[in-house]
């Protein structure tokens, strides 16, 4: 299961499955600015490149697990990925566990500087040694 630090370390990857195997891919980008804090972006995996082919959903809010849409965003309030990461996160956020058959995991890569997790402590955790110590 994915927690909240893994989603908010900066470069955070994971995919949400449904027991039926359907699954949405997610991408929180978190962008650094020396006048402000910084600022979260949902992407949702969109084309066939993992590393490069998203689509922008929204501004994610690292407060509450929501992803609130722009003008800018390609989907609407009522599309089923919009549905399943807003569901996933509020369960993350609450502490909660997902229901019987779903799962939400990251791609074994660190959320914060994104090289690959080796230890079982830092793949449960979704960070590195390192990455977990700087949070």
């Amino acid at each position: 299961m994915i927690t909240k630090e893994f989603i908010t370390a900066g470069r955070a990857v994971f995919t949400v499955q449904n027991p039926t195997g359907e699954h949405y891919t997610f991408q929180i980008a978190k962008k650094e600015s020396p006048d402000r804090d910084p600022i979260y972006f949902a992407y949702l995996l969109t084309g066939p490149d993992n590393t490069s082919d998203y689509t922008y959903l929204g501004v994610f809010d690292v407060r509450s697990g929501d992803v609130r849409l722009t003008a800018k965003s390609r989907l609407n309030e009522e599309s089923t990925p919009v549905r399943v990461i807003r569901w996933v996160s509020s369960i993350v956020w609450r502490g909660r566990s997902l229901p019987e058959g779903y799962a939400a995991r990251h791609e074994g890569r660190c959320g914060r500087c994104g090289r690959v997790l080796t230890t079982p402590e830092s793949i449960s955790l979704g960070l590195g040694p390192h990455c977990a110590n700087a949070i």
